[in-house]
């Protein structure tokens, strides 16, 4: 077995979260390191990129609500400053989402959602169905009413990884392009992974950012592992011939016979639709009925979608926890910390996660905007559910 030399920090996982992490520990001065096999793929290549706190805002998670709106404030900053010292473009727009309802059903839906937004204090408007066509003229006729929210916007989580991937660089984070095999413990402590191709990578801090793979590590104690699952999603991209321009303005979404459906307007004429989750294990193949259904109920909502081509289809994993919120800082074996299970909130809460990882790496303490989603809450769950 060859070793390399040691590090302050192992990220394993290089997704958006992996080099998010990654990125703002180096800029605190520690040595990092990240093991890959492609930096800057995973379920990046899969997301939609919507930056949605509020229109994503569901029952029961008023928690999450306050990390997903402290990271919307940070975007704007941290996409500029990407930007910046890279030179990569991110596709970030602050065009807003506009969220539609199509039948009556959908409609009362809608009006409880925007009461409890404005329960929430966040801002949202209610716009008739005249005036959700108005604003975006390719909308489908039945079209009943909708709720308008400026506050959402969108990035290119494509081109967010590979901005990311170059501002390591530009760090000085070292890339080891394998897989994690195993976790090293010595004398009770994470010290490091052995890669695939049998490399020791040794660290003072260990980081378990493998999205929905970050549950099947070996090594991990069982009391350590995250509680992740893969969740499915299949996501479609069309592209818009100038002809069609502008054909969306905005971020436009629904719930079509009870099932969500988004459609996410890129700058340079890209058009994402999705998306399916389905609880399907690992598997990621695209199937006929999710790029049936998707399609279906995307020309419901917008009907001039089938004149476009169809240019990619893709599945991607979410990694889901038992609550549907992410898993930051220390687990319960000492030296290793997660940074992982954020489900349908990865690219959202990127700033967050980056500034939160680098504080308890180099404090030892998480900030209090993420102290409620520390792992070991689980673990607290599970041993106040055990008889007495």
């Amino acid at each position: 077995m060859s070793s390399s030399r040691t590090s302050d920090v192992l990220v394993v996982g290089g997704g958006i979260i992996g080099l998010v992490t990654a990125w703002r520990a180096a800029q605190r001065g520690l040595s990092v390191t990240v093991a890959d096999p492609e930096p800057g793929g995973g379920a990046a290549q899969v997301a939609a990129g919507m930056l949605a706190a509020v229109t994503e805002l569901h029952y029961g998670e008023q928690t999450l609500l306050g990390l997903n709106l402290a990271s919307a404030a940070r975007y704007p900053d941290f996409a500029a400053e990407l930007t910046e010292l890279t030179g990569h473009g991110l596709g970030y727009r602050r065009c807003g989402t506009l969220a539609v309802a199509l039948d009556t059903d959908d409609r009362a839906h809608l009006r409880e959602l925007h009461a409890f937004q404005r329960e929430s204090g966040l801002e949202s408007e209610w716009l008739s169905g005249r005036e959700c066509r108005r604003l975006e003229p390719m909308l489908a006729p039945g079209v009943r009413g909708g709720l308008r929210v400026d506050g959402d916007h969108q990035i290119d989580p494509r081109r967010l990884a590979a901005a990311l991937v170059a501002a390591c660089e530009r760090a000085g984070v070292v890339f080891h392009r394998e897989w994690a095999e195993r976790l090293t413990v010595t004398a009770g402590r994470a010290t490091g992974c052995v890669l695939r191709d049998g490399t020791a990578s040794s660290a003072g801090q260990v980081v378990l950012a493998a999205g929905s793979l970050s549950g099947r590590l070996a090594g991990v104690p069982d009391e350590a592992l995250p509680p992740v699952r893969p969740v499915k999603g299949q996501v479609l991209r069309l592209s818009v011939p100038r002809r069609y321009a502008p054909f969306l303005s905005r971020t436009v979404r629904a719930v079509v016979r009870g099932s969500h459906v988004y459609l996410v307007p890129r700058l340079d004429g890209e058009l994402v639709v999705g998306a399916t989750s389905e609880e399907l294990g690992w598997d990621t193949t695209v199937t006929a009925g999710g790029v049936y259904e998707l399609l279906r109920d995307a020309h419901e909502l917008v009907p001039g979608i089938t004149e476009l081509p169809l240019t990619e289809t893709r599945a991607g994993l979410r990694p889901g926890s038992p609550d549907n919120a992410p898993l930051l800082g220390p687990a319960a074996l000492e030296g290793l910390l997660l940074a992982t299970g954020h489900f349908r909130n990865g690219v959202l809460l990127a700033p967050v996660t980056g500034d939160a990882m680098a504080q308890v790496l180099t404090t030892g303490e998480l900030p209090d905007v993420a102290r409620p989603f520390t792992p070991r809450r689980f673990r607290a769950a599970a041993l106040s559910e055990q008889p007495a």
